[in-house]
Parts: structure tokens; C-alpha cells; sequence
């Protein structure tokens, strides 16, 4: 292809962002009607587990190879492939349940098969917007991205599942897959500069691997980022796996409200993520980060100390926006520590290192809040995100000056001679 304007304003990068919210609906309809159907379908706790490891499972074992091939492979054809693929699945998962054989071994393959090949679209989606946006934007192209994520696997995609699963199951599977060819068809019309990485000796895929996860390791910015992310989403998966029980039981929220609290996090993250560039570009990426970090540990304290049914609210808005700011400008910032090379290869280390410990946290907060308390286990995990921001805010104060750095090496690497 020729070459094409990048930029926010420049079609490429907004067809790039329709497919982004596409596919984001798609997500949205598939993370809320697979586990649903399960539990209706098969009505078993043990298979309703099976299927949610299964959808799991590819971030643990399939993402740090899949980001090594995406950096190989042009990131265009990639995404567009790995779109086709999921749009395949969904529709004939569809099928199969219409013709009413989707057992659960069926519904387990085809988790772990969507969820594989969502490693590679991820991967590639994220060295696309880089190219696309340019890292001067990066800011404001990752505030765009959270947002139609957000609106769509949040709150649009749950509301059409609702609904269309009422209607007939099999349909939301179909609507996904519709979606997902939507999204195919929107990113083969975006313009890229450069389609294929640079040239580079092809190694095996294993020492690939090692050498993004070294990478990834030793810059110590990209590393203390990377680990936030991390630290933090084992932490907020502990008080998301008690924090509705605690509403109920604590709080006096009727269950049928429950699920309002996702949509508040959903609404503060919308409102944060374009503000959080504007504030990135007055304070610096550093400070506002720490902000963030604090902003969710004063959301989850005042979940923590409530004593009605609005404060539920209320800390749930505000740990949307402190989860807003801290994911639009976490995600600048690693692209912008990341050699375009690697792009795929830390993306994926980076879920994997998400999701790895996402379990884990859920896993512990049920234990540790029998041996003490619902609100114990909240109040716990405010203290630990407050000291997560005190332990990084050194090199997170000195975020500019790394990245000024890894952008001067990167030049120079990649000059002639």
C-alpha cells in the first residue's frame, strides 16, 4: 500500500477505531452470553468452570508465542485474520446450537479457540495503533480506545446479550460473528504506511519469546509499569470477587441492582479516559498515573467504609475513573518504552502477567475473608493499591526521561550504518 497520513484526525486511524468499537461489541455480547449459556444450558458448576478456564486459559499458554509471530507477520493481515477465525467460530458455534449439539466439551473448545485467537488480534491491534496514531498522540489515541472498549464490552455488548438472548441464545452468537466481520471488513480498508516489520534474522520462536520477555525485564520503567498493571489487577480481582456479596450482605443492595455497579465503573471510565490525556499533557504521564493509582484506592476505601446503598455507587464511578486514567495512560506509556520490534511480544507478556494474576486474586479474597471479614479484604486492598503508588511513583516521576531515552536508542538502532 501507498503511503497514508497517520495521525487521530487521519481516516485510517478512524476506521481503525471503528473495528476497535466493533469488535469491542462483539466481545462484550460473547464475555456476557457464553458463560450465561453455559449455566442455562448444561446447568453443572463443574462444566460452567471448565468453560471459564477454557476462556482463560489462551492468555497463560497461547499469548507470549502468539505475540512473537505478530511481530513477524504484517499486523494488518494478522488482525484481519484473527477476526475472520473468531467470526467463524462464533457463527457456527451459533449453528451448533440451533441444531442443539453445543455439549460442553463444545463450548470449552470453542472458548479456548476465540480466546486464542483474541491473543493474536490483541497483539496486533496494538502495534496497528502505534503505527497509526504516531507516539506523540499516543495519549489521546489509547483515551479513543479505552472508551469504545469500555462502551462496548461494558455496557453496549451486555445490554444486546440481554436482549438477544431472551429472544433466541444462538443469536447472540451470530451477532458477535457479524460483528467480528464488521470489524474485519473496516480494518482491510485502513491504509498503512508500513505493512511489514523490517527485515530480521528469523530465529526460533522460543528465544523470540525470551527476548521480549528479557527486554521487558530489564527496562526498569517498562518493567515497574508492566508490574503495576499486574499488582493491581490481582488486587482488584480480590475485592471484585467479594465486593458484590459485601454489597448485598453489607450494604443492603437488592440483587437485581448488582450489576449497576459494572455500569457505574463503565460510566467513570468513559469520563476519565479523554480527560486523562488532557491532564497527562499538563502535569506529565508520571504524576497523573500516581493520581490514578490513588483515585482507585480512595474508590475501593470508600466501597470499604460505606454504610448505605449509594456509596456502593459512588465507589464504583469513582474506581472507574481512577481505572480509566491509570489504563489509557499505562498503555502510552508501554508502547512508547516499546521498540516497535517487540511491540507484540511485551503486549502480550503484559496480559500475561494480567490475567496470570487475576485468578490468583480472586482465589485468595474468599479465604481470607472468611478468616476475617468481607470489608477486611476491601479495606486491605485500598492500603495495598496506596502502597503500589508510593513504591512506583519514583520511576513513575521519572517516566519522561525513560522514555525520552528508549525513543533516542530506538532511533539510533534502527539508523543506517
Amino acid at each position: 500500500m501507498g503511503a497514508s497520513a497517520t495521525g487521530l484526525r487521519s481516516r485510517a486511524f478512524r476506521r481503525l477505531l471503528a473495528a476497535w468499537g466493533a469488535s469491542s461489541i462483539g466481545d462484550g455480547v460473547l464475555t456476557a452470553a457464553l458463560p450465561l449459556f453455559t449455566a442455562v444450558s448444561i446447568r453443572d458448576p463443574l462444566s460452567v468452570s471448565i468453560v471459564a478456564v477454557a476462556s482463560v486459559l489462551p492468555w497463560l499458554v497461547v499469548a507470549l508465542p502468539a505475540g512473537a509471530l505478530v511481530d513477524r507477520w504484517p499486523p494488518r493481515t494478522t488482525l484481519i485474520l484473527s477476526l475472520v477465525v473468531r467470526s467463524g467460530l462464533t457463527l457456527s458455534l451459533g449453528a451448533l446450537i440451533t441444531l442443539g449439539s453445543a455439549n460442553v466439551a463444545v463450548l470449552a473448545v470453542c472458548a479456548f479457540m476465540l480466546s486464542s485467537a483474541e491473543t493474536f488480534a490483541d497483539a496486533a491491534g496494538q502495534t496497528l495503533l502505534v503505527t497509526l496514531a504516531g507516539r506523540s498522540e499516543l495519549e489521546r489515541a489509547n483515551g479513543r480506545v479505552v472508551s469504545a472498549e469500555t462502551a462496548g464490552v461494558e455496557i453496549a455488548g451486555p445490554l444486546a446479550a440481554a436482549g438477544l438472548f431472551a429472544w433466541r441464545p444462538e443469536f447472540c452468537f451470530l451477532a458477535v460473528g457479524i460483528t467480528f466481520v464488521v470489524a474485519g471488513l473496516l480494518t482491510a480498508t485502513v491504509s498503512v504506511r508500513i505493512e511489514r516489520p523490517e527485515k530480521r534474522e528469523i530465529t526460533a520462536l522460543r528465544t523470540e519469546v525470551l527476548e521480549g520477555m528479557r527486554f521487558l525485564v530489564r527496562q526498569r520503567t517498562l518493567r515497574v509499569v508492566v508490574g503495576v498493571v499486574g499488582v493491581t489487577a490481582f488486587v482488584t480481582s480480590g475485592v471484585n470477587a467479594v465486593a458484590f456479596l459485601y454489597a448485598i450482605d453489607s450494604l443492603r443492595l437488592p440483587a437485581a441492582s448488582v450489576a449497576t455497579l459494572l455500569v457505574c465503573t463503565a460510566v467513570g471510565a468513559l469520563a476519565a479516559a479523554p480527560l486523562a490525556s488532557r491532564l497527562a499533557l499538563r502535569w506529565g504521564s508520571g504524576r497523573v498515573m500516581i493520581c490514578a493509582l490513588v483515585v482507585l484506592a480512595v474508590g475501593i476505601a470508600t466501597l470499604g467504609a460505606g454504610g448505605s446503598q449509594w456509596v456502593a455507587w459512588v465507589a464504583y464511578l469513582v474506581m472507574g475513573v481512577g481505572a480509566g486514567a491509570w489504563n489509557v495512560l499505562s498503555s502510552a506509556n508501554r508502547q512508547r518504552l516499546t521498540p516497535r520490534s517487540l511491540m507484540g511480544r511485551v503486549t502480550s507478556a503484559h496480559r500475561v502477567l494480567a490475567w496470570g494474576l487475576m485468578p490468583l486474586g480472586a482465589a485468595l479474597a474468599g479465604p481470607v475473608a472468611s478468616m476475617t471479614s468481607l470489608r477486611a479484604v476491601i479495606i486491605g486492598a485500598a492500603v495495598l493499591v496506596i502502597a503500589i503508588a508510593v513504591l512506583s511513583a519514583p520511576r513513575l516521576l521519572g517516566l519522561a526521561r525513560a522514555i525520552n531515552h528508549a525513543e533516542a536508542g530506538e532511533v539510533v538502532e534502527s539508523s543506517p550504518g
